[in-house]
């Protein structure tokens, strides 16, 4: 793979783009209304605590290494930060496009938008698992872990707005239940966290997962004990797992 990264001044731009549209959606905020809100309009089961947003400051703070770094991997002729290709440009096009949708409660067209996004991520996020190369410090913390945190969050925050469009509709959970239907997504996200964490040997995804199970858990405790009690544990069992993908990562590392 070529160590030139033609789509580095694009992601400069894209990002602060995305950037400057998530400070819309706050200050303005876009359609009258801010995310959270918005949120609360199509309350759920799987809606996680509003504290549980905050990562995407840590998200944006490493994104904003890896548009940086990858002027410094070109100069030291790493293919790292120019695996990604055109993925990443198209991941901001598609969040700020997600932001309008959500915010003007177009909620269908945000779950297509969330899937396309998740899509887009997952062939950046193996594009960053290069084979042949042995990653440096610096290709781990603003390459490897900017795109593990990311896709972790869209992971998740792609069930939460499936779940809202659910809800919107009221659709009744293909006949799961409120509680049925929240309690396989939460087996789904465990499982997403075990496959991709061993596939990849990642630390940082399934702790994604494990950082938004507990937020579910913490709001869902005066809704539902049965999903409360379901997320606290899968909580502290996919946090568990990615301690031991920790250790792996290193003992695989020496």
């Amino acid at each position: 793979m070529s160590t030139r990264n033609p789509y580095k001044w694009l992601n400069v731009v894209l990002l602060i783009a995305v950037l400057a549209v998530n400070a819309l959606s706050v200050l303005l905020p876009l359609g009258g209304r801010d995310t959270g809100e918005i949120s609360d309009m199509y309350k759920n089961l799987l809606t996680p605590a509003g504290y549980a947003f905050s990562i995407w400051s840590v998200i944006y703070a490493l994104l904003i290494g890896f548009v940086v770094y990858a002027f410094v991997a070109e100069r030291k002729r790493r293919v790292s930060a120019a695996a990604p290709g055109p993925l990443f440009a198209a991941s901001c096009v598609l969040n700020m496009a997600w932001l309008f949708a959500w915010h003007y409660l177009y909620t269908g067209l945000s779950v297509i938008i969330m899937l396309l996004l998740l899509v887009t991520l997952i062939l950046a996020y193996r594009r960053t698992r290069l084979e042949g190369e042995r990653a440096e410090i610096a290709d781990i913390l603003f390459v490897k872990v900017p795109f593990s945190l990311y896709l972790g969050w869209i992971s998740v925050a792609t069930i939460v707005n499936i779940s809202a469009f659910l809800t919107k509709h009221d659709f009744g959970e293909f006949g799961l239940g409120h509680t049925g239907w929240a309690i396989v997504m939460l087996g789904a996200a465990v499982l997403l966290a075990v496959f991709i964490g061993f596939r990849y040997r990642d630390c940082v995804y399934p702790l994604v997962i494990a950082w938004a199970l507990q937020a579910i858990s913490v709001e869902q405790a005066d809704a539902s004990r049965a999903v409360q009690m379901t997320a606290m544990w899968a909580a502290v069992g996919v946090a568990a797992f990615a301690v031991w993908m920790f250790v792996r990562s290193l003992v695989d590392r020496d």
